[in-house]
């Protein structure tokens, strides 16, 4: 987090026992937050610490990855596919109107569909006892 914003993150635990290394994981989680990562999008520190949602991690870093696009200041490689943006448009009411008169194909058809030649499979057997 200190390569994508120098200084996020001012102390890294390198001792202390599992107390500290769990508080790295938090600031971790908080300097994700103050990048711009979603809240929804951060894994929960047990999760890595137990082994128990790896892919909830590699979700989180791919959410990071995909934060990194909106910081044009980042010049190091990007990871995932950059998000959408939004192309807001613009119609008249001409051209709104003009498409009402139009039924699209999502909207179905049976123009000459019928059942003939359909099979299902065998038909039912049914056999009597004498």
């Amino acid at each position: 987090m200190n390569r994508l914003q120098p200084g996020v993150i001012t102390k890294i635990n390198t001792s202390g026992g599992d107390y500290k290394m769990m508080d790295n994981l938090g600031q971790f989680q908080k300097a994700c937050t103050k990048y711009g990562v979603p809240d929804v999008d951060l894994f929960q520190a047990v999760d890595l610490w137990d082994g128990k949602d790896i892919a909830g991690v590699t979700r989180t870093i791919f959410a990071l990855g995909r934060t990194c696009y909106k910081h044009p200041e980042w010049r190091g490689p990007w990871l995932g596919p950059r998000p959408a943006e939004e192309n807001r448009r613009e119609f008249s009411e001409e051209t709104l109107r003009a498409g009402e008169a139009i039924i699209g194909l999502q909207a179905g058809q049976n123009k000459g569909a019928t059942q003939a030649g359909q099979s299902f499979g065998a038909t039912r057997k049914i056999l009597l006892g004498k």
